[in-house]
């Protein structure tokens, strides 16, 4: 145990207790949480800073609000509702289509079909906070159903991929896609059993992926090997996401992307307090990386700049695996 302890110090992996103190505590002050945690807000400082983001059709702030629904959704077969202060991908509803039998029902991501009432039962529990982080009211989003790009077509099972980068002032330090499975009921959410796979910053190239906590070389439904996919438009997507840290003010973040088949990448939210598993998929740690960062921090470097930084320090072939 001290032996594989020793290992992983040595390999720079970051701890729970270390990321918590020395990162999230100094850099993320508590006043600036609104920003990432509201997704409503969130979107709003996104489109002022010209980051692309996928179109709100509407918001349901109160119960009365929920009987407006079917107006929301009058001119949309397919959309997504979530909770703006959810976590981790609970209460998200993905809606790709309207039963053609039946005229007051939807069909999930997964196939099933869901009723307008059933819905409406659902709006409801969002906004009264059974979602919430905080547990308290909250407001349900009606948004753009992004429909993935055709890359991700043979690793991703009913759902749509989407792209993690951590972000740590303001330079992308290291990044993963998470891939939906069956387990995770065609969600991106690594704690419902999606994939993550980790990424070359350099060239925007699958690594190893990660399930749960044990390393996978194939989606486990498709079959389909992860490593060795190129991410199109990747320099846009690391720029995007270090762009985060100037809209949210917060100093260790993630940002998640995801690639919209037509509209290409789009800022999907952010997150405070982004996990750690990123380390397994990728086979590194964060240590080093962000230690580097401090060695080259210029607080006047553009967000494309300092994505141009991350891909000429951090490429994958020159760091040394956590698996070594």
């Amino acid at each position: 145990m001290f032996a594989t302890a020793r290992k992983l110090r040595e390999a720079g992996v970051l701890g729970l207790n270390e990321r918590n103190a020395e990162f999230i505590m100094r850099l993320n002050p508590r006043r600036l949480y609104p920003r990432v945690d509201d997704k409503a807000l969130t979107k709003q400082l996104a489109l002022e800073a010209g980051m692309a983001v996928p179109d709100l059709y509407g918001i349901i702030d109160n119960q009365g609000d929920v009987r407006r629904f079917a107006e929301i959704v009058a001119d949309h077969d397919s959309f997504v509702v979530k909770p703006a202060q959810g976590s981790g991908g609970d209460g998200i509803l993905v809606i790709t289509g309207r039963s053609k039998r039946k005229r007051d029902s939807f069909r999930l991501s997964s196939g099933v079909l869901i009723t307008e009432a059933e819905i409406a039962h659902h709006l409801s529990n969002i906004v009264s906070g059974q979602y919430s982080l905080s547990g308290g009211k909250d407001k349900a989003l009606i948004e753009y159903c992004v429909h993935f790009d055709p890359i991700f077509a043979e690793v991703s099972y009913q759902g749509v991929p989407d792209i993690r980068v951590i972000v740590y002032r303001g330079y992308p330090a290291m990044a993963m896609v998470r891939l939906p499975t069956r387990a995770s009921d065609g969600k991106a959410n690594l704690h419902q059993g999606a994939v993550g796979a980790g990424v070359d910053i350099a060239f925007g190239e699958t690594l190893t992926g990660v399930l749960k906590n044990d390393v996978v070389e194939d989606h486990p439904d498709t079959g389909a090997l992860i490593a060795g996919l190129r991410i199109p438009q990747w320099d846009f997507i690391l720029e995007s996401a270090a762009r985060g840290y100037e809209v949210t003010g917060l100093g260790y973040l993630g940002v998640d992307m995801v690639i919209d088949a037509d509209r290409g990448p789009l800022m999907l939210e952010m997150n405070a307090r982004p996990g750690l598993n990123i380390q397994i998929a990728n086979g590194m740690g964060l240590s080093k990386r962000i230690r580097r960062i401090d060695e080259l921090f210029d607080a006047r470097a553009t967000p494309a700049e300092r994505a141009a930084i991350a891909r000429r320090e951090f490429s994958a072939d020159r760091q040394i695996s956590i698996f070594q």
